[in-house]
């Protein structure tokens, strides 16, 4: 995985506004480039003061890319507020296949959904780029959302969301074919990181054939051969890790065959 260049986060998220690339934010699949509904960030909303208590009881944590921050079926002790960077969220099988949920951006919480930190994690975070995140231990956070409505908001605003992504993610793994969801995901990444050129839309974001292969349930010598298959219909062009969207009227229009990986 590489780090997201600078100009990919300023593009598309001039507003402020950090999103995460989860299916669960395009309300309408076969739109080409929905514009996602992202969770609002944690701590908007909450005064300097409230920003300070809860600041207090955090710690902070700098990982570089590819440095695990929790593991599935380990303890939870609480969550995580991505201040900068990007955290992957993912679920590794005893084979060693993965499949991932969601990439998270600053604003955003990850460690649910046993916020309170009782229970194991389900899945797995790591950081997809050079990250800084703020530990806020079950105990300490259950504590401020007594005293902070805001920040209780905010978490239940972020577990509503996650529970989209978790719906969304099984619904695309169970009744779309493996094309259909390549499709989708290049459309959504479009409306995510899409960036108007010349000849098409770029995704102005690095993700390697093995990441689009985690977020669809394939493997990557499929996706290689999908998005060689695509070139060739002028549908898409590959530059290095990043893609042009050529025909997003043809690729909406993606029919459901079946396919194997």
């Amino acid at each position: 995985m590489q780090p997201i260049p600078v100009r990919t986060e300023t593009a598309h998220l001039s507003s402020g506004l950090s999103l995460p690339t989860c299916f669960g934010a395009a309300t309408n699949p076969m739109e080409a480039f929905p514009q996602p509904a992202g969770p609002r960030p944690l701590l908007e909303g909450l005064s300097e003061t409230e920003r300070s208590q809860v600041m207090e009881k955090g710690r902070r944590r700098v990982l570089y890319r590819g440095a695990t921050l929790f593991t599935q079926e380990t303890p939870n002790d609480g969550i995580w507020l991505i201040e900068t960077g990007r955290i992957r969220v993912f679920y590794a099988a005893p084979t060693g296949r993965e499949i991932t949920l969601a990439y998270w951006y600053p604003g955003n919480f990850v460690g649910g959904p046993e916020v309170f930190g009782t229970g194991t994690h389900s899945w797995s975070g790591m950081a997809a780029s050079n990250s800084t995140v703020l530990h806020l231990p079950g105990t300490a956070l259950r504590q401020l959302v007594t005293k902070i409505p805001s920040l209780a908001f905010g978490i239940i605003d972020g577990l509503t969301f996650k529970g989209r992504c978790y719906s969304a993610l099984a619904q695309m793994l169970g009744t779309r074919s493996i094309t259909d969801r390549l499709a989708f995901l290049l459309m959504h990444l479009s409306g995510l990181y899409g960036v108007e050129e010349d000849g098409g839309v770029l995704i102005a974001a690095d993700f390697t054939h093995a990441d689009l292969a985690h977020m669809v349930g394939a493997t990557r010598q499929w996706v290689t051969i999908s998005l060689k298959r695509f070139a060739e219909q002028g549908i898409v062009s590959t530059r290095r890790s990043q893609i042009l969207i050529q025909r997003p009227d043809v690729l909406a229009r993606m029919p459901g065959a079946k396919d194997d990986a």
